[in-house]
């Protein structure tokens, strides 16, 4: 079994730190522009597509950073996540936007953000400006944050509300 699950051990999207670390060394020195977004992104749907491609828009290569199922439930609580971290990953692997993917545990993203230092930093337009985790250091050498509109009604909340679960 591979190390993030049964089919991934073909999936050239999902990365350890270190090697995705090395990948984009390599990118950055051909001139690509890093696009970095994260989340949870528990029960893929239409939200989750539309803000994945409008964040690939801002660049040639899009590093999703995925909360895994611990800090998931620090964060949506104990009944969070629906499905687990290496489905999750594996799901977002299909996303013809998403070219890596790599997990996280803390809190917030601001380590994976100093360890990756994207050219551009992409957050929900719900996100105030100043509450961006990562917007300082981004801005710092020069990179920028860019914000998404979400679309209306999409959202994980409202699935499982349809569900009955929320």
């Amino acid at each position: 079994m591979g190390q993030f699950g049964v089919f991934s051990r073909m999936n050239q999207k999902i990365k350890t730190l270190p090697a995705l670390c090395r990948i984009l060394k390599k990118l950055k020195a051909k001139g690509s522009r890093i696009v970095f977004t994260n989340g949870c992104f528990d029960i893929p749907h239409l939200g989750h597509v539309s803000y994945l491609r409008k964040a690939k828009l801002f660049g040639d290569v899009l590093v999703v950073g995925l909360n895994t199922d611990r800090s998931v439930r620090k964060i949506k609580g104990p009944s969070r996540p629906i499905n687990a971290e290496k489905d999750r990953a594996e799901v977002l692997s299909e996303f013809a936007s998403v070219d890596y993917i790599t997990f996280f545990g803390d809190p917030t993203p601001l380590g994976l953000i100093r360890r990756l230092r994207p050219d551009v930093l992409v957050k929900g337009a719900d996100w105030k400006p100043k509450d961006i985790v990562g917007r300082d250091f981004v801005e710092s050498y020069g990179g920028c944050v860019k914000r998404v509109r979400f679309v209306p009604g999409r959202s994980t909340t409202n699935v499982l509300k349809k569900l009955g679960l929320g």
